[in-house]
């Protein structure tokens, strides 16, 4: 069932460590007042100020296990050797209701969540400038080993090979410029993808990360 304008979309924005797609999801939060944000579940450690409930809820492997058995997660995947997932209850209620739901996510959480709820997903993916920006952020966090960020940075290519399978792309090198232009996008539930390879993005994809679509 395709979605109407008037119904609530599963926003999933997705993009590599350090693109600035959680800095881009809390701005645009501000844009959509009504909207939620799904709090993923995570195996992981928190990082810095983290908050349980309130960035992730972060819990332990016996009990994320449980939850995928007993199918209370719409996705889950092994990122960097860590467990991530969205509750069903995040998500489902809150789009039946008439409202958006923000999901920051990985790339392979999102091609799972628009075949789980097929007609009420939209997909975003943000990207860094250049591959040199991705590195450049990620180092200037402070809040990951070397050997993380190296992961990082290999795991990125991955990544960045899955943007076919997305809906529409946003270039992040200007923070206010890109919330403008996802608002505008989410808005008008504008499928870009196309338009924006075909205009450039090919060759920007080709120069900036060396990755061919």
């Amino acid at each position: 069932m395709s979605a109407k304008a008037q119904d609530g979309l599963a926003l999933v924005v997705s993009g590599p460590s350090g693109s600035g797609k959680t800095t881009l999801v809390k701005h645009l939060m501000l844009r959509f007042p009504q909207s939620h944000f799904s709090i993923s579940s995570t195996t992981r450690a928190p990082r810095g100020e983290e908050v349980d409930g309130m960035d992730y809820r972060f819990t332990g492997r016996e009990e994320f296990l449980d939850l995928r058995d007993r199918d209370r997660l719409l996705e889950w995947a092994e990122v960097h050797g860590e467990f991530y997932g969205t509750p069903r209850d995040e998500v489902l209620p809150h789009i039946q209701d008439g409202h958006h739901v923000f999901l920051d996510i990985d790339v392979q959480g999102g091609v799972s969540v628009r075949e789980a709820i097929a007609g009420r997903a939209f997909l975003l993916y943000v990207l860094p400038p250049a591959m040199e920006t991705l590195s450049d952020r990620l180092r200037g966090r402070g809040t990951d080993s070397a050997e993380v960020v190296a992961l990082r940075m290999k795991n990125a290519l991955g990544e960045l090979a899955v943007l076919p399978r997305y809906d529409a792309v946003v270039v992040n090198d200007d923070l206010g410029r890109a919330v403008d232009e996802a608002q505008a996008i989410i808005e008008k539930r504008e499928h870009n993808l196309e338009r924006w390879l075909s205009g450039g993005g090919r060759e920007f994809m080709k120069t900036g990360f060396g990755v061919e679509i």
